[in-house]
């Protein structure tokens, strides 16, 4: 589960000096939240707010995420911040088919460390972070990268058109499929029994989990190493062969609240993670529900590649920021000059001819070129999803389309037409099948 702000890896861990006064409350398996209703089973994630745990439900019978916000007053204000959206768009409606993830419930929890606000979550799957992994980072077939786009298309319209909220840190991160990748891992699936009371010689879970963790780490890394002088060696396998993708459920819902805004009221310039920022972010010229539609975009790049669209350096006389903008024109071309211009930081970046200041020479690389001569995709996949990405990387954040107009793009209504044709071969073997046995009678 992602948590608010970033989300750890596993090769990271929060650590043992956020467990004090102010910081995160320290769980071991099997305690008790919400006078019993709730028992952690396992560690699903942390962030630099929060830290997310699988629990078991004993009054629905079911499994959720439990998240558990350190004490510290302004992590409690951004837990109350994010539950007022969550209960928003929960509010009168079958939030389910809309592609957000569901709030249970949210309480109150006292510990060592402080009075902690806890979130109770739908359990979801793995993010598309780890989906991206998985396969290798060489990126998803077309047909999965659709499905997965369809589903956060219906969750962005549903947050800007009903609700005007803006979700302002839209990656991969926080995108979760509705299921684990490994069947295994799915407390329903794997059939293993939810644990009801706290394993014998279970001291501190909290801390336990986290030496154990780095010791595994290690004997990780060692076996990295030695199985990269195999390879050196050339006795190992291509390690970067895709994976079969077939079995996984691509369905998703978008995720982790905490930064989310109303396009009304909003409450920081400063948003969105760096590879996912729009260029109006950048530059202080304000921004609206089309921010989110830009993260959309380079998402939907990254799950048909396995790269980001942009990842920004900082270089020899020149920002993170000005490299970001200078990529964003070598794919989509010079920034017009009146975008370039709007923002209160533009003249830190461009002249006033709307020409880069430190970065003069730009390679540039249209994306459907890109998309072939890397990337190998064929030219009429190139051309299709090209159509469909470069409107909304438009630099002028009006022109950019919205989730309710982008679910009407061919290139994704092209979804529901395989689905027909897959439903219309189904009935015509069923009735082959039919007939067979009318004629058999």
């Amino acid at each position: 589960m992602s948590c608010s702000s970033s989300s750890g890896s596993e090769e990271e861990d929060e650590g043992f000096d956020s467990y004090r006064k102010g910081g995160y409350h320290a769980v071991r398996v099997g305690d008790q939240f919400a006078g019993g209703r709730y028992i952690a089973q396992r560690k699903l994630g942390w962030g630099q707010f929060s830290t997310v745990w699988l629990a078991y439900d004993t009054s629905t019978s079911a499994y959720v995420a439990l998240k558990i916000q350190k004490s510290a007053a302004q992590f409690v204000q951004a837990a109350l911040h994010e539950i007022d959206v969550l209960a928003s768009i929960s509010e009168g409606v079958d939030v389910n088919s809309k592609c957000v993830v569901q709030l249970i419930d949210h309480f109150k929890h006292a510990g060592p460390n402080g009075q902690h606000l806890c979130m109770v979550i739908e359990f979801l799957g793995d993010s598309l972070l780890r989906l991206i992994k998985y396969n290798r980072y060489k990126g998803l077939p077309l047909n999965k990268v659709r499905e997965i786009c369809h589903c956060i298309l219906i969750g962005l319209d549903y947050l800007h058109r009903e609700h005007g909220i803006i979700h302002t840190d839209l990656k991969p991160e926080n995108v979760l499929l509705i299921s684990t990748i490994d069947p295994a891992k799915d407390p329903v699936k794997s059939g293993v029994s939810p644990i009801l009371e706290r394993p014998e010689g279970s001291i501190n879970g909290g801390v336990t989990s986290l030496i154990e963790k780095k010791l595994k780490r290690r004997a990780r890394r060692a076996v990295a190493k030695i199985s990269g002088r195999g390879a050196s060696m050339g006795g190992a396998e291509d390690q970067k062969s895709m994976r079969n993708l077939d079995g996984i459920d691509v369905r998703c819902k978008v995720v982790d609240f905490g930064n989310a805004c109303w396009a009304d009221k909003q409450f920081a310039e400063e948003i969105q993670t760096r590879q996912y920022r729009a260029p109006e972010v950048i530059l202080l010229a304000g921004y609206s529900f089309s921010v989110d539609m830009w993260s959309f975009a380079c998402i939907a790049f990254e799950l048909a590649t396995g790269d980001m669209l942009f990842t920004p350096k900082v270089g020899q006389g020149f920002s993170e920021d000005e490299d970001h903008l200078a990529l964003m024109m070598e794919l989509l071309g010079k920034m017009p000059r009146k975008v370039a211009t709007a923002g209160t930081k533009s003249k830190d970046f461009f002249d006033r001819h709307g020409d880069l200041k430190r970065i003069r020479r730009l390679k540039f690389w249209p994306l459907s070129k890109l998309l072939v001569d890397r990337y190998k995709f064929a030219q009429s996949d190139a051309h299709e999803f090209s159509e469909f990405l470069l409107p909304l990387l438009d630099f002028a954040p009006e022109k950019r389309p919205t989730a309710q107009q982008c679910l009407q793009h061919p290139w994704i209504r092209a979804m529901e037409s395989n689905e027909k044709k897959e439903s219309s071969v189904e009935n015509v073997g069923a009735g082959m099948s039919n007939l067979k046995i009318k004629g058999g009678k």
